[in-house]
């Protein structure tokens, strides 16, 4: 198995590997339907979020016959009703790559995956903060809300969050006026602690929103066992980075999303 991000940073040595990474962040973050194709995994969820409706491949190693497995893991996903979608993270190996390339797959959204040590104890959060099963009402209607998800949306998110086999908590800041103003999913997936569906009202900028719920975050996994922390975040979403960075986290690899040419 290849030896790629966070154990090649000579500061970051007690990091999670990529693999590591990947395992845990998909644990976190579920699909409803899974199929496993030697390492290369397909995944569907109603098309809620591109991670949890797109196929990828775990082994650089294992590339071979990328052309066909590509094709046939598509006609999966127009099976069920989703655009086929390949994430390419740097456990794609060069020959799923170039028959990406041969096949004319576009690149598009570029996100990073940031992780930092939780040996240390995290700054207390500040504010009005509530620790929330994820199944709890106050939670997923507070993330609803805040990421202006439809019904359907948040039927889909209330089915993934039952499937989550790992210890989560939904968190909310609630604002000066006592309604919800950011959310948070924390998971300790094996002891690495992974955060997602962080959101703030954008009406309530520049008011410590994002630090307190990621604090709060922060601060339950590591209670919970976790050693390390890793988010996802899209490139182009410049404050996040820069929150997630102040927080301490550091940039250990990149991935994007790859879709066929339109017929």
């Amino acid at each position: 198995m290849a030896t790629i991000g966070a154990e090649m940073a000579g500061e970051a040595r007690t990091l999670p590997t990529t693999l590591q990474i990947e395992g845990a962040c998909l644990s976190a973050w579920p699909a409803i339907a899974v199929v496993h194709e030697g390492a290369w995994l397909w995944r569907f969820a109603h098309g809620y979020s591109k991670r949890s409706n797109a196929f990828q491949c775990l082994d650089p190693a294992d590339d071979g016959d990328a052309e066909a497995r590509i094709k046939a893991l598509s006609a999966l996903s127009r099976r069920h009703g989703i655009e086929p979608v390949f994430r390419v993270t740097p456990l794609a190996g060069p020959g799923v790559v170039a028959a990406l390339d041969r096949l004319g797959w576009a690149p598009f959204e570029e996100s990073r995956v940031l992780a930092m040590d939780l040996t240390a104890e995290p700054p207390a959060p500040a504010g009005d903060i509530r620790w929330l099963n994820p199944g709890d009402p106050r939670w997923y209607r507070a993330e609803a809300s805040l990421s202006g998800y439809d019904a359907r949306t948040l039927e889909t998110l209330k089915t993934l969050l039952s499937l989550i086999a790992y210890e989560s908590k939904g968190i909310v800041v609630h604002g000066r006026d006592g309604t919800p103003a950011a959310a948070a999913l924390a998971v300790n997936a094996g002891g690495i602690g992974v955060y997602l569906n962080v959101v703030a009202d954008k009406a309530r900028r520049r008011q410590g929103l994002g630090t307190a719920v990621m604090r709060a975050a922060l601060g339950w996994t590591r209670e919970k066992g976790a050693t390390s922390a890793a988010i996802q975040v899209v490139s182009d979403n410049a404050p996040a980075i820069a929150l997630y960075e102040q927080l301490g986290f550091v940039e250990q690899y990149r991935y994007h999303y790859r879709r066929p040419p339109k017929a």
